[in-house]
């Protein structure tokens, strides 16, 4: 395989992007990134997913929590506190540089995707990553307390509301960023990452082109299951579930996604009886890189038979 696509958000899916560009060539890896979770934080542009990428295959991310700088310092963030500044999302002082530049450099003119391109190649990424779209989307829960975005829920309620309902304001609007259609339709392989099915990826498949390049590609689609043992390993997936009153297990991932994949990797001694798409099995968890590239080759590996 020459080309693969991975849709991906957040720590989990950079892990697995992470695992793939050490096992395929230079330049044959596509990411197209979540930016339903993108907002505005004192003025700045933030892209969380985007960035979260980009350290993660600069080899600049926080190891322990896995998103974030190594060596992050917080200076800029004691000032913020010091004159009673909001400081409930976090901005490193490596990481404003990101925030500073980007919103810079859009109101100049360039696209969040140029932008994107540049910060990767300046880092020397070798694999292509791709911001789903280039106009806003906007992430947002209808919870028990009310009408939440993104980062909101996220980082300053800790994901503590009951949510009911997730919406994507302007999805309908949205177009595919440059690229991105083309990536997914003449790919080898596409692989859904095991980012979170409804805050990571749904975000994603709600830009109708997105949506429709993957019913449309020739590409097998295969998707990896976010849970192990019904747990998630990270984030609110399976609280999501239940609130949503979806059964936590494989079986309620494959139908989410019934009609876009045609096979599912899960964890090893997970089951998943009631779907006709191939399934395969290996261990999931994600916490070195061996295991990480074990799980992308694994992926590839039920790519290839399909398409065999």
């Amino acid at each position: 395989m020459t080309q693969i696509v991975v849709l991906t958000g957040g720590v989990g899916g950079a892990k697995l992007a992470l695992g793939l560009s050490h096992i395929l060539p230079d330049g044959a890896l596509t990411a197209i990134v979540n930016t339903g979770d993108d907002f505005r934080h004192l003025g700045l542009h933030v892209s969380p997913d985007v960035d979260t990428l980009l350290y993660t295959l600069a080899g600049k991310a926080n190891a322990a929590q896995g998103w974030g700088r190594e060596g992050e310092s917080w200076a800029f963030m004691a000032a913020v506190r010091e004159l009673d500044g909001p400081d409930w999302f976090a901005l490193g002082d490596g990481d404003m540089a990101l925030h500073v530049l980007r919103t810079h450099r859009m109101a100049q003119g360039e696209s969040l995707s140029q932008v994107t391109a540049s910060f990767a190649a300046r880092w020397n990424i070798a694999s292509r990553i791709m911001p789903m779209s280039d106009d806003p989307v906007a992430t947002m829960l209808a919870t028990d307390d009310g009408l939440m975005e993104f980062q909101r829920y996220f980082v300053e309620q800790r994901c503590a509301p009951v949510v009911r309902a997730i919406l994507f304001e302007g999805a309908e609007k949205a177009r595919p960023a440059p690229g991105v259609v083309d990536a997914i339709l003449s790919a080898d392989a596409v692989l859904i990452a095991p980012s979170n099915p409804f805050l990571s990826v749904d975000p994603l498949l709600a830009v109708p082109g997105v949506r429709s390049a993957l019913a449309r590609t020739s590409a097998p689609v295969v998707a990896v299951s976010p849970l192990i043992n019904g747990k998630a390993v990270k984030g609110p997936t399976a609280k999501l579930m239940g609130e949503l009153h979806m059964p936590v297990d494989n079986d309620s991932i494959a139908q989410h996604y019934a009609g876009l994949i045609d096979a599912m990797l899960i964890d090893s001694g997970d089951p998943c009886d009631g779907t006709d798409i191939a399934i395969a099995r290996c261990a999931t968890l994600m916490t070195t890189l061996a295991d990480k590239m074990r799980v992308a080759q694994a992926a590839l590996d039920l790519a290839t038979r399909l398409r065999a």
